[in-house]
């Protein structure tokens, strides 16, 4: 009898597991680079990252994938299957990790120029603007804008709710707009 209850728990603790690992949302990350491709019939992009390798992203086909994506974000992006400007310089929102990234929307960052930073956040200015030190020791400050983006461990998130540190390693990829450096790109996972 006490047999049975325990193999009855062990198998409701698994089917419990199972339940919740197949509703789980796939989370949404970002990351910067120049579309080198886009297949519309094998339903592909490949993309040349700022990390310097080609990044090749499947199309997300399947429209019930559940996904945490910020909606501000999505408003501001285009869906992947309509995505046509190969050569652009763009912001990819993914999910997924390793050789099989799922690409669900691209945001075109225009024709630039850019600047890529990393360096170590030194100063907070509410959600206005951060300022960091460089790897020369110069200090950089960058505009945070309602079109900013992070990138953090928990996904793509819109620059307003962003919430860096002091001591915290980023990498920004920046435009000038009215003369200001304007971050585009933070990216607190700067190994990627």
């Amino acid at each position: 009898m006490l047999k049975g209850k325990l193999k009855t728990r062990i198998l409701a603790v698994y089917f419990l597991l199972v339940s919740v690992a197949a509703t789980a949302q796939e989370v949404v990350h970002a990351l910067t680079g120049t579309v080198t491709s886009i297949d519309a019939s094998a339903k592909t992009i490949t993309v040349y990252t700022d990390n310097r390798s080609e990044g090749f992203f499947k199309d997300m086909t399947n429209s019930n994938t559940p996904i945490e994506f910020d909606k501000d974000i999505r408003a501001n992006a285009t869906a992947v299957d309509s995505f046509k400007m190969k050569g652009a310089y763009v912001i990819v929102f993914y999910f997924g990790g390793g050789g099989v990234r799922t690409a669900v929307a691209l945001r075109s960052l225009g024709a630039g120029p850019f600047s890529k930073d990393t360096g170590t956040v030194v100063k907070i200015e509410g959600k206005n603007s951060i300022s960091i030190t460089d790897e020369s020791g110069a200090i950089k400050s960058f505009k945070l804008t309602s079109n900013t983006v992070a990138e953090t461990e928990y996904g793509a998130v819109i620059g307003a709710k962003y919430q860096p540190h002091k001591g915290d390693k980023v990498r920004v990829t920046a435009t000038a707009v009215n003369g200001s450096a304007t971050a585009l790109l933070i990216n607190t996972l700067v190994a990627n």
